[in-house]
């Protein structure tokens, strides 16, 4: 139980130290793999929902990470990121 105890602080602190895009992909893995696991009784369930998780969780981390930015183009169609107006 005490060994239990310890890895998981271990997680949560080295969780606490990465960006929300970092933090986002591993708790989307993690709960992929449960999830995926759960349903399917198999590893391959579990890999796969741990890659769909991971991916999903990318992209949730990485919006939060850039809220107030928006993405504009300029006249020769590049795109940038600016700070959105505020109205």
């Amino acid at each position: 139980m005490m060994k239990k105890i310890v890895l998981i602080g271990a997680l949560v602190g080295a969780l606490a130290s990465c960006t929300a895009t970092e933090q986002g992909t591993a708790i989307g893995a993690g709960s992929g793999a449960i999830i995926g696991g759960a349903v399917s009784h198999s590893w391959g369930g579990a890999a796969i929902g741990a890659v769909a998780g991971g991916l999903a969780g990318a992209l949730i981390g990485q919006s939060v990470e850039r809220r107030g930015y928006c993405v504009y183009r300029d006249r020769y169609g590049r795109r940038y990121e600016a700070r959105c107006p505020r109205y």
